[in-house]
């Protein structure tokens, strides 16, 4: 609906004139919403120290990518460690730079939502029969003023649920950078022990073949001699490659190319502690520090003020207001003000009240079904990490010991002319399969660690960088 109020301005044009006062005002205001010196990033830095004890760094400049690059050259020239992965992981892996760029995206909709829109101006000229007739018009967005402080919260909740989105993406990296270390240093150590077998298989098929020829072998014994050859031998061409794919997939966490992919990896894993960790209230841990949970919350957080704000705007859609000039020909200009309202004569806004509640209650049922699954998780970790502890105990103080006495017995045997040489390589093949059962065991502590840290204080070890599920839905602050 349209109205033209035009020289004597009735009764309500003084309450018109505050509305344009507020408007103008708002204008002056708008100056105060700005951004922030860090771009939001302290908050990331702070979640993400808490949780894996390491500051990442959003490099939004030259000088930080030439110091972040410079400290990564430094770290490769040492054989690595976990730690210093880790590191570089969060200096170097530039999808999760990429990633921090959603808070410069967020926080310009915050400052945006602080700034009231520009106000728009219109202008007509009309001529005929020796008239012109020309109109002027400047008009200002007022329903967006007076929602300003609701749809301001809003953009504030999305920020910081921006944060948290960033601090998740960073400890899943930091995950993915100590996991895929502990696999290429394992998978390399493994080969090493596997070049061990095939030497032994060699031996004893080559010695088979001879004995074969001296006529002191039987064929069938000769055969599986060769046998058992051939097997080592693939077997240590998977191993190689499997060793390649750890080694780049952890090239790829650590988003390492050119001269830097001449890094060192240690020759073996750490060793096992010497007890394994408790978890006290660690499902209480991760309801109060996992980022999911707190994303989940938040998500479901701003889905309610999204609701409370759709409410605001149930009947008022479009309000504008301005200033009206028109000028004709030889006659006095006529000043008055316009307004423009959509009048609810078909759609109340229930529709859009029902929507927004439907997406709230689904943003409940999301939040619950993410605190369900944490506490789930953090048991089905600690669990694995447990018996994956134990079962690495139990090859270092068990089995490995126990294949070494074995073959030093054996050894003994053999001096003693009481065995032969294919029994000893036999023997030095299953104590070098007792080692690389050890190594694997070892290596599956250590991955079974990181999962629990991660289960208890960052994000379901499982979890892709982006949970989109726990995003905020989209509502427009004026209820459009």
């Amino acid at each position: 609906m349209k109205r033209l109020l035009q020289g004597q301005a009735p009764a309500s044009v003084p309450h018109i004139v505050r509305l344009t006062a507020m408007a103008l005002a708002g204008l002056s205001l708008a100056g105060c919403a700005s951004f922030s010196p860090d771009g939001g990033f302290g908050p990331v830095e702070r979640l993400t120290k808490d949780r894996i004890g390491q500051t990442p760094a959003y490099q939004r400049t030259g000088e930080q990518a030439d110091a972040a690059k410079a400290r990564v050259a430094e770290l490769l020239k040492q054989p690595l460690t976990a730690g210093s992965a880790v590191e570089i992981a969060l200096l170097n892996n530039r999808g999760l730079q990429a990633g921090y760029a959603e808070l410069g995206i967020a926080e310009a909709d915050l400052v945006r939502a602080g700034r009231l829109a520009n106000p728009s101006f219109s202008f007509g000229r009309l001529s005929g029969g020796g008239v012109v007739e020309i109109e002027r018009a400047v008009v200002f967005d007022v329903l967006a003023l007076i929602t300003m402080p609701l749809a301001r919260q809003v953009e504030q909740q999305r920020f910081e649920q921006a944060q948290l989105q960033a601090a998740y993406d960073t400890v899943g990296v930091a995950a993915e950078a100590r996991t895929a270390f502990f696999e290429a240093v394992a998978a390399e150590q493994l080969v090493g022990y596997h070049e061990q077998v095939k030497e032994a298989a060699d031996a004893s098929s080559e010695l088979a073949k001879r004995m074969l020829a001296a006529g002191n072998f039987s064929p069938l014994a000769q055969m599986r001699e060769q046998s058992f050859s051939t097997d080592a031998t693939m077997q240590l061409a998977r191993v190689k490659h499997q060793a390649v794919a750890a080694r780049e997939q952890f090239v790829r966490v650590l988003g390492l190319s050119g001269d830097q992919l001449d890094f060192k990896l240690p020759e073996r894993l750490p060793d096992l502690p010497a007890a394994p960790a408790q978890a006290q209230d660690a499902e209480q841990t991760a309801m109060d520090q996992r980022l999911d949970v707190l994303m989940a919350r938040r998500a479901t957080e701003a889905t309610a003020r999204s609701l409370g704000l759709s409410k605001a705007t149930r009947f008022v859609n479009v309000l504008h207001v301005g200033y009206l000039n028109q000028a004709s020909t030889g006659e006095p200009a006529k000043r008055g003000y316009e307004i423009e309202l959509e009048l609810p004569l078909f759609d109340f806004g229930s529709a859009r009240v029902a929507r927004a509640e439907a997406t709230y209650m689904q943003a409940v049922n999301r939040t619950a079904a993410v605190a369900v699954n944490a506490r789930s998780e953090v048991r089905e970790a600690y669990s694995a990490y447990r018996t994956a502890y134990e079962l690495a105990r139990q090859y270092r103080d068990e089995v490995v010991p126990l294949r070494k006495r074995i073959s030093d017995e054996n050894l003994l045997r053999y001096n003693g002319m009481l065995t032969s040489v294919f029994d000893l390589l036999a023997d030095a093949r299953d104590q070098i399969a007792g080692v690389t059962g050890a190594v694997e065991a070892l290596r599956d502590h250590w991955v079974a660690e990181t999962r629990l840290q991660t289960a208890l204080t960052g994000r379901s070890p499982g979890a892709s960088p982006a949970m989109s599920s726990s995003k905020p839905a989209a509502a427009s602050p004026a209820g459009h």
